[in-house]
């Protein structure tokens, strides 16, 4: 493989065409060495334009077989009960040492690796929608004949939209339930604290504004210093004030423990999907 891979996305979803846009502005890749694949014209040219002209085939039309032949990683965006046709049909096709990445939910090593074919390199991704901003989180666990090397392109791939954890593969229906499916939890708390500014009496787009801008610092502190967060949290909980009232008010109303159950809850799907 060279300096510069050919990177390949079947399907051109928002998480393909983040990721791909992804690797483009950050210098991983050249827009003439992202490739995409979908049935959707509108599809393919808001991939395109993401990557700066990164080229595109139509699935529909044999686009999905002559993209496995060209290039050095093949990532599999395309729905989940789709997986295993789609390698099926590109065995022996796909060109010679490629590695296959999958970012479809549920879709275990196993599967992919009996899909694709004896001995090929497979790494299984769990990302989650804030790399459509840049700021994703996700995990990926490597299969049986993945390399090092493999291990650390997927890493560098991934770091272009977010942050990246290798974990092993049982570990995923964690990483599903914290940062994959943790965005939309994060979204209900913000709600509910623009909310509650408003009730306080802040104008909507005032409160909205503040809540996610508080949010945002937090996990950037967190990010930044390393200290735990309860560490933090007890530096902002001066004693008789308001934060530690507020605080007060969270636990009473079993804040962590709905936190702990919505993680349980989503971990415990995530495993039944995978046996689906």
């Amino acid at each position: 493989m060279t300096d510069e891979p050919t990177i390949g996305f079947l399907g051109c979803g928002k998480m393909a065409t983040a990721l791909a846009g992804g690797l483009v502005s950050r210098g991983f890749a050249p827009a003439d060495r992202v490739f995409g694949t979908a049935r959707s014209p509108g599809s393919r040219e808001a991939f395109s334009a993401s990557t700066g002209g990164a080229h595109t085939f139509d699935a529909s039309d044999g686009g999905n077989a002559e993209l496995a032949t060209t290039v050095d990683v093949l990532v599999l965006a395309v729905k989940p009960y789709q997986i295993r046709e789609t390698l099926e049909a590109s065995r022996g096709k796909r060109k010679s040492g490629s590695l296959i990445v999958s970012v479809a939910a549920g879709v275990t090593i196993e599967t992919l690796e009996a899909a694709a074919g004896a001995e090929a390199r497979v790494v299984r991704v769990m990302p989650n929608t804030p790399s459509l901003v840049g700021a994703g989180a996700a995990g990926f666990t490597r299969g049986t004949h993945a390399t090092d090397a493999d291990a650390a392109l997927v890493r560098a791939m991934l770091e272009c939209v977010g942050v990246a954890e290798e974990v092993s593969e049982p570990l995923l229906n964690a990483v599903t339930a914290v940062s994959g499916s943790g965005p939309a939890y994060g979204f209900l708390f913000l709600e509910a604290l623009a909310d509650a500014g408003v009730r306080a009496g802040l104008p909507r787009e005032q409160s909205q504004r503040l809540a996610a801008a508080t949010l945002r610092g937090a996990a950037a502190m967190v990010e930044e210093t390393g200290d735990h967060p309860a560490v933090l949290k007890d530096r902002v909980c001066s004693s008789g004030g308001t934060t530690i009232a507020a605080v007060a008010a969270l636990e009473e109303h079993g804040l962590r423990r709905a936190v702990h159950a919505a993680v349980a809850a989503a971990a415990a799907r995530s495993k039944e999907m995978a046996n689906e």
